[in-house]
């Protein structure tokens, strides 16, 4: 394989440094896969290659030649695209507008309409979306076909290095499957490939080589099918990791029961209970109302009929709002936490104590109780008012987590508590978890990684098409027939029985 991109001695630094001596190579016809934990800077050296951010210091080479793109534009030129997890699609644009928004097919003032849609026409042929209308709206598109379009952007574009930072986050199986089909095809074109992700086992599909870093440092380099996952978390971690906590620490008594919950099509007459000192796990296809459920308990959905009961001895509990589900001793983390957790422009000093305000003095009091929490986490950031939207997802969630820790919430919600987050963060996320049910906490866990469940919980409910329709022990489950259970609602339906 002929060299393609080489750098040398890289270096970055903000308030603290992000990248420290850094170096990097990546040839012709190769997937190379960085991980690292959130903050490592992994995304800090895609912004820098795709022209996003400048370095202070340091040599890149892009086929032998010196690479200092002075913005986006220059490093699209010059052959190096970046693909985001966040999509950058203008959704009330067309496909074809968004496929060449910076170099759109004009003649005598005006965009030619005819070469706009076959040059779109031949975009999207490359990865396999011919029957997509040019012309159709890009926000009327899934995900998945708007991930394809990114990517047929990008290969219009003649590029020769393809960065793609976390970009099946979204997808589901199938369109993480297509996407993958087209970059072993580019990578058979002798494309260059750099492939962020904290999903191990997409890295062990699509990479054929993997780099780690740590606190801005290439810390190893050696091929992807030569390495386990615990040895790339403990250099991610920088230690090895403890082994997890044997055994249960379920008690006799429960501390929460839901009967008969139904909130619009999504949930329909949900039962379950919970005991003390229990990990409760929720597993179920996308869609089945596993996060409606959720929300409906905690009051954040309305719900229609139904009932909640928390405490020992059980009582029922009114809970029209989420300051009810808070005041009787319930949290949530919630499944977007930008959207619903957090305060974006805030820092860990407020965004923690947003559940205890009242019982703080504002300021002083607010900085010994998290400062605590923040340790105990291992939160990465300058001082507790760095603003959330600055830090990495894995820091964003522990912080989600740290007011619940304050709080001292009873019954612990959780939806997706480690999606978007490396592997050392979960590891901190697990044990933190264990920690909580070791000491009397009541959790429920919804998760879409089925092996993560069955690692982390006493029971486990399958949800399919609104209803809880099986529940395993350790000595019952097994991938497979989580998986067959999570379909059965939809089988049912499909036969015309009652789901």
């Amino acid at each position: 394989m002929a060299g393609l991109l080489s750098v040398d001695g890289l270096n970055k630094s903000f308030a603290a440094p992000v990248l420290r001596d850094f170096d990097f190579s990546l040839h012709a016809g190769e997937v190379h896969a960085l991980v690292g934990g959130n903050g490592a800077g992994k995304s800090t050296f895609a912004n820098i290659l795709a022209g996003l951010l400048p370095a202070d210091s340091g040599t890149l080479l892009l086929d032998g030649k010196r690479h200092a793109p002075r913005n986006r534009g220059d490093a699209q030129r010059l052959g190096i695209t970046l693909m985001l997890q966040e999509l950058h699609l203008l959704p009330t644009l067309s496909v074809a507008e968004n496929l060449f928004l910076h170099r759109l097919p004009s003649g005598w003032g005006f965009v030619s309409r005819r070469r706009l849609r076959h040059e779109a026409e031949r975009a999207l042929a490359r990865v396999g979306l011919e029957d997509i209308d040019p012309f159709g709206s890009a926000g009327t598109l899934g995900i998945g076909k708007q991930q394809l379009v990114v990517l047929a952007g990008a290969l219009a574009e003649d590029c020769r290095v393809i960065i793609l930072d976390e970009p099946t986050a979204a997808l589901t199986a199938k369109e993480t499957e297509v996407l993958f089909t087209h970059l072993r095809r580019l990578r058979g074109e002798g494309k260059g490939i750099i492939y962020i992700s904290h999903r191990m086992e997409e890295l062990r599909e699509i990479a054929d080589t993997v780099s780690v870093l740590r606190d801005g440092r290439r810390i190893a380099t050696m091929p992807m099918a030569e390495t386990s996952t615990r040895e790339l978390v403990s250099l991610m971690a920088g230690r090895e990791l403890a082994a997890a906590a044997a055994g249960s620490h379920r008690k006799e008594r429960v501390t929460m029961r839901v009967k008969g919950l139904c909130a619009g099509k999504a949930v329909r007459d949900v039962d379950f209970e919970v005991h003390e000192g229990e990990i409760f796990g929720i597993s179920g296809l996308v869609g089945a109302g596993r996060t409606e459920t959720l929300r409906a308990i905690f009051g954040a959905d309305a719900r229609e009929a139904g009932t909640v009961e928390l405490g020992f001895p059980l009582r029922p509990v009114v809970i029209r709002q989420p300051s009810d589900a808070v005041r009787a001793g319930l949290g949530l983390v919630p499944e977007d936490r930008k959207q619903d957790g957090l305060l974006m422009t805030q820092g860990m000093r407020v965004n923690a104590t947003l559940a205890t305000l009242k019982g703080l003095f504002i300021g002083s009091g607010e900085s010994r109780r998290t400062e605590p929490l923040r340790e105990r986490l291992d939160v990465r950031c300058q001082d507790m008012d760095q603003p959330a939207r600055t830090l990495s997802g894995g820091n964003q969630q522990k912080i989600v987590l740290a007011r619940w820790l304050m709080r001292d919430a009873a019954v612990l919600l959780l939806d997706e508590p480690t999606r978007g987050v490396d592997a050392a963060s979960k590891e901190t996320i697990y044990h933190l978890l264990r920690d909580l049910a070791k000491d009397g906490k009541s959790l429920v866990v919804v998760s879409s990684e089925v092996r993560e469940l069955m690692a982390l919980c006493d029971r486990i409910a399958v949800m399919s098409a609104g209803r809880i329709v099986a529940e395993f022990t350790p000595e019952q489950w097994t991938a497979e027939n989580l998986t067959q259970a999570a379909f059965q609602g939809h089988l049912d339906q499909s036969e015309g029985l009652p789901a």
